[in-house]
């Protein structure tokens, strides 16, 4: 069997779509923060709905927003050691430039 790491760096590097998807190991991890953060978010929505304390709403926006943001960091950390270790393994500096531009949009 052939050796085609070099070829799945390139491959991604450039944007070309492989057949396996973007998949990482941290994917279910995302998936399972991503679902909790939507429930704290429905909540929110139920609290202002039923008139609560605008503090305690507050309180559980920023609880939504940290769930967020903690997940973005597993996102970049895995985006880090897989696409970017790829990109430039592959010689694709392009990768890094992308990745400074979403860094700067999610922490706007």
């Amino acid at each position: 069997m052939e050796d085609h790491s070099h070829d799945h760096a390139y491959l991604h590097a450039h944007g070309i779509a492989h057949s396996h998807g973007h998949v990482h190991e941290n994917q279910k991890a995302v998936l399972n923060r991503l679902a909790r953060a939507a429930g704290h978010l429905e909540k929110v929505r139920r609290m202002v709905e039923e008139g609560h304390d605008c503090s305690e709403v507050l309180v559980q926006l920023a609880a939504v927003r940290s769930a967020l943001d903690n997940t973005g960091k597993v996102i970049l950390k895995d985006h880090l050691r897989h696409c970017v270790v790829d990109a430039v393994a592959a010689g694709d500096q392009s990768a890094v430039d992308d990745l400074c531009d979403a860094v700067d949009k999610f922490m706007k």
